[in-house]
């Protein structure tokens, strides 16, 4: 199993093809030994002494392997020269075994090679046991070589006998130099889980000059490939995650502790993050934007559920917003209608570990309430260990120190270190934020720096993720309405993009709605995004929006700041229609709404393209739309001249969902009432029925009846 772990690991690392893990088939003994040899010579020229690529660690046994695989070419050279005719069965075996031999030596000389110091240091007797494997069965592989059968030159036999006789009595070495730095390693991480913090000269003359992690680029490439050990073995891995978890964390403080803020690095980081922001960005938009499934978001709110409850009437909603809608007065199941015999709420605890391992597959963060009802449960909880949140304390720290102090440019770095710090776990958001990031990130959000001022705003973002961080943000005197302000005038398109997800983010507590909404400017902006934005600004304008509509308080803002407008103009916008379909579904609910939306000459011609070309999720939303425009916004006539309509109702009242049908089936009565009673859909009259259609003359709205084809979960950036 430990064996099948680094090939499996070294597999996804570097994804050779399928072929290259068996031995050739059906090929003459010639051509065997041709791919044999050159696979020696491959194996030969990987490792080189002189090589900057040695590794830095394992040298002992790498030198000894390789110094094997030399003697093995020579016999091969030989094999070529003398021919083996009368034994070529038996040599074509022994050579397809020392196919997958040789191949196994190289994927773990490579292995060794592009792994992280750290990684080795902690994997040191794992590695060295594979090593020794291989001796093993080279030495195996030898004695049933038919060599005596071959007419081979003294000094090949020579070479070869020493071979054999080495290989068989080779032990198992694990270096004592490289052990003793192991456990000096770990006993950094006991320092800092005993609440000590080691002396910065000490911390030097490891990480430094013993380990040779010299400069922040080495200190990212330590921190990125523990990071990756964690994520690809999904927890399953020795050390245990949680000790990993610690060890990234004192190498993250280690960054910041030995190379500073202002190291000469900077500016090529710098440049080579402009380098790659179009492809940074563009994984971002894919993470940001994955489709959420259905039953994993609420029926009320629409977002991602972190705490499903279980109603009387079987269906699941997030805790917090079913407990809002009963407060509210309602006895009724939002979903289905019917009445709850009761008030009680049981967790769904299976659904809720389903929606735990899918965002830890898709990398989307996932902070469920803090009730000790989730401790045992919440993985993520259990990969990180009093150290690592010790590390992650004192990093924060120094952080905010330079936040607070440093230079423009440590202000800068440091900004951008939060950033990243943050996109990962609840237990470093609140440490950051602690720390008291939060105020100082705020000033930054208007530097006059594009690239400190975007670092900023995303750092915001990404803690506002955890709940209790999104009240300190509220909170911070000015901090709203300077998001508000990168959100209007930003100096690149993510600032400004990253501000709507803030606001985002920041809506999801139902109280901040109205606040967010009464903030100067800030549905105009959102509204200005929505028209003029990039897809993913579009993105983020429409859901921010979407979240700020679902407080009744907020139709009139959204009504005098001309976000009606850019709804209605978004209906025809590929991405994005459905989603301004479900925002209007829940302005038109109101009559100051409704008649905003119906003075939009194009409102009615975008919900029936809906209607015609949309999901069925868009279909309901745009044909409720149109019912209550009828009904409030006065555009009975120009909803009936529609020549397509008739048929499109007609094709709902088969093929809709249950909503969508019943909508339809209101509107078909609606129209039956108007004035003329001319329109007849499909040859259906006035008592046209079906099961459900009672329900219609009943029609009331609530938060869980508006659609959204997709839902969003807030991007971690």
């Amino acid at each position: 199993m430990a064996s099948a772990a680094i090939f499996s690991s070294l597999r996804r690392r570097r994804s050779p093809s399928l072929e290259a893990f068996l031995a050739p088939v059906n090929i003459p003994s010639a051509a065997i030994l041709e791919t044999v040899r050159a696979l020696s010579t491959e194996v030969i020229s990987s490792f080189s002494g002189n090589n900057s690529t040695t590794p830095f660690f394992q040298r002992k046994n790498l030198r000894s392997l390789i110094r094997k695989i030399q003697v093995i070419s020579i016999l091969l050279d030989a094999f070529r020269d003398v021919g083996f005719s009368k034994t070529a069965s038996t040599l074509f075996l022994c050579l397809k075994e020392l196919y997958l031999l040789l191949y196994r030596s190289k994927i773990l000389i490579d292995y060794v090679k592009g792994s992280s110091k750290l990684w080795l240091l902690l994997q040191n007797h794992f590695i060295s046991g594979h090593f020794h494997d291989l001796n093993q069965e080279i030495s195996t592989l030898l004695d049933v070589f038919p060599l005596s059968e071959l007419s081979l030159s003294e000094d090949v036999k020579e070479q070869v006998e020493l071979l054999c006789k080495q290989s068989r009595k080779s032990k198992l070495f694990i270096d004592k130099h490289d052990d003793l730095l192991r456990l000096k390693l770990y006993n950094f991480l006991n320092e800092f889980e005993n609440g000590r913090f080691s002396e910065e000269t000490e911390l030097h003359t490891f990480f430094v000059e013993k380990l040779g992690i010299c400069n922040v680029k080495s200190c990212r490439f330590e921190i990125e490939f523990l990071e990756e050990q964690i994520v690809n073995h999904d927890g399953d891995i020795e050390p245990t995650a949680s000790v990993l978890n610690g060890f990234v964390a004192l190498m993250r403080y280690c960054r910041f502790l030995l190379f500073r803020f202002e190291d000469e690095e900077f500016e090529s980081e710098k440049q080579d993050y402009r380098k790659t922001k179009k492809r940074l960005i563009t994984q971002e938009i894919a993470d940001t934007f994955i489709t959420i499934p259905k039953d994993f978001c609420c029926p009320i709110s629409l977002d991602l559920k972190k705490d499903p409850v279980i109603v009387s009437t079987g269906q699941t909603y997030e805790r917090s917003s079913i407990a809002r809608w009963m407060q509210e007065g309602h006895c009724t199941c939002p979903k289905t209608g019917q009445m709850l015999v009761h008030t009680k709420l049981v967790p769904n605890r299976a659904l809720r570990n389903l929606i735990n391992q899918w965002c830890m597959a898709n990398g989307i963060p996932y902070d469920p309430p803090e009730n000790p009802d989730y401790s045992s449960e919440n993985a993520l909880a259990t990969y990180l260990s009093k150290a690592a949140i010790e590390a992650t304390k004192a990093t924060a720290n120094l952080l905010v120190e330079k936040l607070e102090d440093g230079t423009t440019r440590a202000k800068t770095v440091a900004a951008r270190e939060i950033r990243l710090l943050a996109k990962t776990g609840k237990e470093n958001r609140a440490a950051i934020a602690e720390a008291g990031a939060i105020p100082l990130l705020k000033r930054l959000l208007s530097s006059l720096d594009p690239f400190g001022q975007e670092n900023s705003v995303t750092a915001i973002l990404n803690l506002s993720i955890y709940d209790k961080n999104k009240g300190v943000i509220m909170d911070e005197e000015g901090c709203l309405g300077a998001i508000v302000k990168v959100l209007r005038n930003g100096h690149t398109t993510e600032a400004r993009e990253n501000a709507a997800a803030t606001l985002f983010s920041l809506s999801a507590v139902h109280e901040y709605k109205k606040q967010i909404a009464q903030e100067d400017w800030a549905i105009e902006a959102l509204a200005g995004l929505l028209r003029e934005g990039t897809s993913r600004g579009k993105k983020d304008a429409v859901t921010a929006l979407f979240n700020l509509s679902t407080h009744s308080e907020n139709c009139a803002r959204m009504v005098e700041s001309g976000a009606v407008s850019a709804l209605v103009e978004a209906l025809g916008c590929e991405g994005i229609s459905e989603e301004a379909a479900s925002v209007l579904a829940l302005i038109v609910r109101q009559p100051l709404g409704a008649e905003a939306v119906g003075r939009e000459e194009t409102a009615v011609k975008g919900l029936i393209g809906m209607m015609r070309c949309g999901t069925p999720r868009g279909k309901e939303n745009a044909v409720a739309v149109l019912l209550e425009l009828c009904r409030s916004g006065g555009v009975v006539e120009r909803v009936v001249k529609d020549p397509a309509l008739g048929g499109l109702l007609q094709i709902l009242l088969f093929t809709g969902t249950k909503r969508a049908r019943r909508k339809a089936a209101s509107l078909a009565r609606v129209f039956q009432r108007c004035e003329n009673g001319a329109l007849q859909i499909g040859g259906f009259g006035i008592n046209y029925g079906y099961a459900g259609h009672s329900a219609a003359a009943r029609d009331t709205s609530f938060a869980g009846d508006v659609a959204m084809s997709v839902s969003i979960s807030v991007p971690v950036l």
